[in-house]
């Protein structure tokens, strides 16, 4: 007769890859963005709104309105406000495939046979996505958008890839699709 030698794999090392597969995906699900995070920005807070003074003559809210106009620039306004976007990277590949072999290497720890192979391939590709996530993540970058009220009512929004160094609120002069401090 002839023996049969059955392998088994350990239940620890089974519970050690199964642990290595879940904080990998929390991981790649943190860092992709699919969690939600408690950070805040105080860009993001409306601005106060101001008070309105009633004027009793139309007379008197003429005058100061046609002086404002004739001293006003084109190109000044108000910060109505500024908002951070976080824009994804570009992946270049170097994820995907890291991804993949680590995955590969996970799944082909698992299961017998057939069910190793599976294993195999769910690992790749489930490696190879979380790859390619974590690596546009990585190489993630920020626009700042501002928001100005220019002097004649109308609104433009400006992005600038630096963090701008005005506050909502503060006059500003837009040139050329950069916002400056006005004086």
């Amino acid at each position: 007769m002839e023996s049969i030698a059955i392998r088994k794999t350990h239940p620890l090392v089974l519970g050690a890859a199964a642990s290595v597969m879940v904080v990998s995906l929390v991981g790649a699900a943190a860092i992709g963005g699919l969690l939600p995070n408690a950070h805040s920005s105080k860009a993001d807070a409306p601005a106060p709104a101001q008070a309105s003074v009633a004027v009793a003559s139309p007379r008197l809210e003429t005058a100061p309105r046609l002086a404002a106009r004739d001293s006003a620039c084109a190109s000044c306004g108000t910060v109505a406000s500024i908002h951070a976007v976080a824009l994804r990277g570009d992946a270049t590949g170097v994820g995907v495939v890291a991804g993949g072999l680590t995955g590969a290497v996970v799944g082909n720890q698992m299961g017998r046979g057939n069910g190793n192979t599976a294993m195999t391939i769910l690992g790749a590709a489930g490696g190879a996505f979380a790859g390619n996530e974590i690596e546009k993540n990585v190489k993630k970058h920020y626009s700042y958008r501002v928001t100005v009220r220019m002097d004649d009512g109308s609104f433009r929004t400006i992005s600038q890839p630096n963090s701008p160094a005005i506050a909502v609120g503060e006059r500003v002069r837009v040139l050329n699709g950069t916002v400056f401090a006005s004086y």
